[in-house]
């Protein structure tokens, strides 16, 4: 057998499962977290899984062509595997995205040999903290832009290939945590790594709990929206319906603040040497709440969906930060 791979892509999955057992004995709930390290793909982050099932779907399907640009409209994680797999394969990529994203993941697609066109965020939005209006401005740039180039737009948010891309990693979790998981949460972004694992997860045990992890204030699924709230957590609570969000998947919403989600965070790397970024935070502190509360003794599953190295430009891992 081989011992080297022939493409980057190749190296993408299979990522370990770690029991949070420093946490466990921490915070001293009943139950355990069991935590899937997807920050440990090629380009730090768990949608490099969806990045190459996008995209060879895709291309077995006629959709994307032979020397046909390929465009994605980002946040910024979605943009790195993107851009790692265009380079793998030899497609040009544009990433449309808002200048409210931490600029360490424009670098990256930028390294990649990605092309960036960036969005000013809306005019009432805050620096460092992308809005559903500037979503919606980043939107109307990558239509206006496929049209113009003639690209094959991924479009992440409402393309259903990104939940199926995660089917694998779903299953990987069920069979490393010796099929023994009870409940799952997860931090909603594109609904993608939601879905995709909630699915899979209760077709092996119909009772196994799927949570919802949202910003407070900006909770849709659990029917706590502010109106003009922001938030932190980069990559998710758009505070509005995302299409592959399978609503019947959802058995609860967790609400987590700025704060809990950059705690936990730094806990992370501090008690487990996770280096992660606010959703991975967010989904252990969601879990813990859980834990500590109705879903006491349960096995949890959560991701840790990307690296901590895309925020050293903000305050998460300031050695003297404020309160968030």
């Amino acid at each position: 057998m081989a011992r080297y791979i022939t493409s980057i892509t190749q190296a993408i999955g299979q990522t370990p499962l770690l029991r949070l057992d420093m946490i466990k004995s921490h915070f001293g709930f009943e139950g355990n977290i069991f935590a899937k390290l997807e920050h440990l793909n090629p380009s730090f982050s768990k949608k490099d899984r969806i990045a190459l099932g996008m995209i060879e779907l895709a291309e077995r399907r006629g959709l994307l062509k032979p020397g046909q640009p390929v465009l994605e409209m980002t946040s910024g994680n979605t943009g790195t595997g993107v851009a790692m797999v265009c380079s793998a394969k030899g497609y040009r990529l544009i990433c449309v995205l808002s200048r409210g994203n931490s600029p360490e993941r424009a670098r990256m697609i930028e390294a990649f040999g990605g092309e960036i066109a960036y969005v000013d965020q809306h005019p009432s939005s805050t620096p460092g903290k992308v809005s559903q209006e500037d979503i919606e401005l980043v939107e109307q740039e990558a239509i206006r832009l496929t049209k113009e180039t003639g690209a094959f737009f991924i479009d992440q948010f409402n393309n259903f290939d990104n939940t199926l891309a995660q089917k694998p990693a779903a299953m990987e979790m069920w069979e490393q945590s010796g099929r023994q998981i009870h409940a799952f949460a997860d931090f909603i972004g594109t609904g993608g790594t939601f879905t995709g694992y909630s699915r899979v997860l209760k077709e092996f045990d119909s009772q196994i709990l799927c949570y919802a992890v949202e910003p407070e204030n900006c909770a849709y699924y659990g029917g706590m929206v502010v109106p003009g709230a922001c938030h932190r957590i980069q990559g998710g609570g758009y505070a509005k319906h995302v299409e592959n969000v399978d609503k019947s998947l959802i058995d609860g919403s967790i609400t987590i603040t700025d704060k809990e989600a950059g705690e936990m965070t730094r806990m992370l790397a501090k008690k487990e040497g996770i280096f992660a970024g606010f959703s991975s935070g967010a989904n252990v502190a969601a879990a813990i709440k859980q834990l500590q509360g109705a879903d006491a003794g349960k096995n949890f599953g959560i991701v840790i969906n990307d690296c901590g190295l895309k925020y050293m430009s903000t305050d998460l891992y300031e050695h003297h930060h404020y309160e968030i």
